[in-house]
């Protein structure tokens, strides 16, 4: 494969910065762009690049890879969108309406939007897509550190919708008076209840729990560091070539 030209959105970040790094690394990949509005001038580690703040310096790169804030997506998606680039995405918030729009966008490029760039995640919702059938109760509990902003996580959302479509005969929550609001966790668009925790010391985590009679099942990934990201990330740079339009979910390419 020829080497693969990357620019990175929020390069100056957490992520975007582990982004980088991994990207620069890998022999399939190269750093050519990296954009931050507020980190320009800062030079990337490893690397004579320096960041800058203005989206229009993203020419002539393979991939985009979108590790911003949710408002600065909804945003500069549109204009990738029809500047023809592929742009995989792993900034959080993204609502169903945003993706209905990107949609409409992204008609000659590819979007990836991964809400869970962790192997072991995917593997944890699809571990649980089979087990689901044969409980009656599920709940979720997602632990992030305690600088995320949104709750709950994407892929706590992303795994509720999956089970409640896989579970054959989910008992509805037996709980009648509720003593103090969220007690029970929220709900959204499906009858699985969602438990958020942020916390110091954590990074990201998830716990599935199902219950039938006379038993429980508990299925647990754990991430402590940022670079258990960047193996899905190097492969969503990899492979979003091989997609079109939108395309939502770390699993659309591997082969589970």
């Amino acid at each position: 494969m020829a080497n693969i030209k990357v620019g990175v959105l929020g390069a100056g970040g957490r992520m975007g910065s582990t982004v980088c790094q991994a990207v620069i690394n890998d022999p399939m990949t190269s750093l050519d762009c990296a954009v931050d509005q507020d980190a320009p001038g800062n030079t990337i580690d490893n690397c004579s690049l320096e960041i800058v703040s203005d989206l229009s310096t993203i020419v002539d790169v393979d991939v985009v890879v979108d590790f911003t804030i949710v408002d600065a997506s909804r945003n500069h998606l549109p204009i990738l969108a029809e500047r023809g680039m592929n742009v995989v995405v792993g900034t959080s918030g993204l609502e169903e309406s945003d993706i209905d729009n990107l949609k409409a966008c992204f008609t000659s490029s590819s979007c990836l939007i991964v809400p869970n760039f962790s192997i072991s995640a995917v593997l944890m919702m699809k571990a649980a897509q089979m087990a689901a059938p044969y409980f009656d109760t599920i709940e979720i509990l997602e632990y992030h550190h305690n600088k995320k902003i949104d709750a709950p996580s994407g892929t706590a959302i992303a795994t509720a919708e999956k089970l409640q479509a896989a579970v054959q005969n989910l008992h509805l929550d037996p709980t009648e008076k509720v003593v103090l609001d969220g007690a029970r966790g929220a709900k959204g668009k499906t009858q699985i209840p969602i438990h958020s925790i942020r916390m110091e010391g954590m990074l990201a985590h998830q716990e599935i729990l199902m219950g039938a009679s006379g038993q429980t099942l508990t299925i647990r990934q754990d991430s402590y560091d940022r670079s258990s990201f960047m193996p899905g990330v190097l492969l969503a740079i990899k492979k979003i070539s091989g997609t079109s339009g939108v395309t939502v979910g770390l699993e659309s390419i591997l082969d589970v």
